[in-house]
């Protein structure tokens, strides 16, 4: 297991169910993330990584020692990698059988496990620059786990590189495994001064070359309709059903501020997970926007249209509460511009021609970032995650590969 190829790598991690839980109370919010997350304890100690742990949050840490003259590694800051281990509550995780499709010879890709599911080149522009290249899809009824296994089989790979080839010269390099990003928690417990680095990337990005370092600031809205329960057959003017209150907020909710409606920098209002019976129901909402104060904006809408929906509904009760998820990166990812110029140049080495795209999204690196710890994100070829048509460019994890090479060197000629 310890000289692999990057797609061996990836069809292990993959077939390991890691799904988290934003219903759990525990972290990490499922027990089965240990499962992947102890496995690379043992892969990074078989590598000859040095200072392995894994703390009770599920953290793994790990750091390999500058290879450089005594004199010269004072010079040069340490650097980070960081990808997480969940995959996403959005689809079943479970029972993953990737599909390698060698030698990719285009158009549409029925999957075996349910040809219903179809990979469209209509919707997947990328597949074309992917035609005679290796690519790996699910068999339509499971995600894949490239986000964000990909990135760790990107950044094992990467290490595995920098240990057999001692010739390539490299500060101190710091290598984080967490859990519960997909749920919006993945730096709760993040070990700021344990992980010792000084500039962080997170591999956790999609397309080759697409290169990130602002995301969404983002919150969390939840509405909470309380009604009165009572027997459906004497229920006339005493019943107060919550859940068709809720539908009369929903359906007032702005559809050109949704994410099927919007792209680029431009706000979205998502209704994403409905839980409810006649005595309660509750809705989950993503409130996403580049501009952080836009954030207050979208939360007024759903003031208004709750103080819209109240007066027709005057038994019930209507509540509105705000979550803080993760705020966007820009900030503080140009404090320094070395840590994205390096980037740059990192993946222009590679042979690619990259360009900043923003994360209509978040990953770890937005925390970290706000935390103190400039992060941006780097690619790993994947497209569609959290969906039953994820699929991945091997082409392209492999030069994500070269990008991590490629910023270990760069920082080093850069600093001396």
């Amino acid at each position: 297991m310890v000289n692999q190829t990057f797609l061996d790598r990836f069809l292990r991690y993959v077939k390991i169910d890691t799904q988290s839980d934003e219903n759990s109370a525990t972290y990490p919010s499922t027990t089965k993330q240990f499962d992947m997350l102890n496995l690379l304890v043992k892969e990074l100690k078989e590598l000859g990584v040095k200072d392995v742990s894994i703390d009770q949050y599920g953290y793994v840490m790990a750091a390999l020692p500058s290879n450089l003259p005594t004199s010269d590694k004072v010079k040069v800051p340490a650097i980070g990698f960081v990808s997480h281990v969940d995959t996403s509550p959005s689809a079943s995780g479970a029972n993953v059988k990737p599909q390698v499709i060698e030698k990719y010879q285009g158009g549409d890709i029925t999957l075996a496990g349910d040809p219903s599911v179809v990979l469209r080149v209509s919707e997947n522009p990328e597949l074309k620059h992917n035609i005679g290249k290796t690519i790996v899809t699910t068999d339509g009824t499971t995600l894949l786990g490239a986000d964000d296994k990909a990135g760790v089989a990107i950044i094992m790979t990467a290490i595995q590189k920098l240990i057999n080839t001692p010739s390539i010269l490299h500060g101190d390099i710091k290598i984080a495994f967490t859990p519960d990003e997909e749920i919006g928690a993945g730096t709760k417990y993040f070990d700021i001064p344990k992980f010792g680095a000084k500039f962080a990337y997170t591999v956790d990005g999609d397309t080759p070359g697409e290169l990130n370092k602002e995301t969404f600031s983002a919150n969390s809205a939840i509405i909470t309709v309380h009604g009165r329960n009572i027997h459906p057959g004497s229920a006339k003017g005493i019943m107060v059903n919550s859940i068709r209150i809720l539908a009369d907020i929903i359906v007032r909710m702005p559809k050109d501020i949704a994410p099927e409606t919007t792209e680029g920098y431009e706000p979205y209002i998502h209704p994403h997970l409905v839980n409810g019976e006649e005595e309660k129901s509750t809705l989950s909402i993503l409130l996403r926007d580049f501009n952080t104060a836009g954030l207050d904006v979208l939360k007024k809408k759903l003031e208004d249209i709750i103080a819209e929906v109240q007066p027709l509904h005057p038994k019930a009760r209507i509540e509105l509460k705000i979550i803080e998820s993760y705020r966007n990166m820009r900030e503080g990812v140009e404090k320094d511009q070395r840590v994205i110029d390096y980037l740059w140049d990192a993946a222009k080495r590679a042979g690619l021609e990259p360009k900043w795209v923003p994360i209509r999204g978040g990953t770890d690196g937005s925390k970290l970032t706000e935390k103190g710890l400039p992060t941006p994100n780097i690619f790993t070829g994947g497209k569609n995650f959290h969906g039953k048509t994820e699929w991945l460019s091997v082409w392209g994890a492999e030069k994500s590969v070269e990008t991590v090479v490629n910023l270990a060197q760069i920082w080093v000629e850069k600093s001396r």
